[in-house]
């Protein structure tokens, strides 16, 4: 197996990507930016990429949601948690007051601005694909930036020299990454995951994402995230990106999702897949299975009795 992910070595995203079914194992391809992670499988360059989509502090990574929800046609099969620790580092040994310009990814940054602003507020910051690339920077004949935010263990990989650790604003950070792949065999139901969806917004009035929202209400659905994106085709023309607990096989998943593609018929499924963090949906005795099978039952006796 080969995965592609975001690059260079030293991401956060190869520890994802380590922690993916088959990753241990798998081929490591590092690609530039997410949406040539995600080419590469569309190109069949590689089995499957190993993209972030989510940060605890910072929301939703937007490159992903549209390139996952809208440029490529790949389903989500998997996921994984990692925690995020950041430290400043530069190639040779350096004093905090002499730093004057820092690069790290825009991630990166937005968790560590509140301790840049106090403790450097007249560096310059420098965007870099990625926390990796901005610290194998460091080592290049013109860099780009006095230092590097990046994770430990790339500064410590690379021997570079960390000015000062632990310097994310928020302890305890966590980002998300998927391993996504061509549409193939959903991964079997665990009691223990997640659906992602696009829908469209059929039309921009009152009410029309209530419209939806109901589906999910009805029939016990509960969501774990929900972003609207700009479709790029105007103002007010927007896709709603959301996951929910539980599974497509499920039948309240089911039920909801049939529910919305009759009034938004461009929704696009894109993967049913255990959850990271192992926790259980909740849910009443209403929408259980057996409350399902019983009302379908109770349907087809009706329908028997028309004829």
């Amino acid at each position: 197996m080969k995965y592609a992910y975001l690059g260079p070595a030293g991401t956060f995203t190869e520890a994802a990507l380590l922690k993916m079914p088959g990753g241990a194992d798998a081929e490591r391809v590092p690609a530039a930016s997410v949406l040539s992670a995600l080419a590469m499988v569309e190109n069949d360059d590689v089995h499957a990429a190993v993209v972030p989509i989510e940060n605890s502090v910072e929301g939703g990574v937007t490159a992903t949601l549209d390139a996952v929800s809208v440029a490529h046609n790949l389903h989500i099969t998997a996921e994984a948690l990692v925690p995020i620790t950041f430290v400043l580092a530069s190639a040779k040994p350096k004093e905090l007051d002499e730093i004057r310009s820092i690069t790290t990814h825009s991630h990166a940054w937005a968790q560590v601005r509140k301790w840049a602003e106090a403790t450097l507020p007249h560096a310059e910051y420098r965007s870099a694909s990625s926390t990796a690339a901005g610290a194998h920077g460091l080592r290049s004949e013109s860099p780009a930036a006095d230092a590097a935010i990046c994770a430990p263990l790339v500064a410590e990989q690379l021997g570079l020299h960390v000015i000062a650790p632990q310097i994310e604003d928020v302890p305890g950070a966590v980002t998300r990454f998927v391993l996504a792949s061509k549409p193939g065999p959903v991964p079997v139901r665990t009691g223990a995951d997640k659906t992602t969806v696009m829908i469209p917004l059929p039309e921009d009035r009152p009410g029309g994402l209530m419209e939806i929202l109901e589906h999910f209400a009805t029939n016990g659905v509960n969501m774990c995230r929900i972003e609207s994106r700009p479709t790029g085709f105007g103002m007010g023309d927007y896709y709603f990106s959301i996951d929910l607990e539980g599974h497509i096989a499920e039948a309240r998943i089911a039920d909801a999702l049939a529910g919305i593609h009759r009034i938004s018929p461009k929704i696009r499924f894109l993967g049913s897949y255990p959850r990271a963090d192992g926790k259980p949906q909740q849910m009443g005795p209403e929408v259980s299975e057996e409350a399902f099978a019983a009302a379908a039952a109770w349907i087809a006796g009706l329908r028997r009795d028309t004829h």
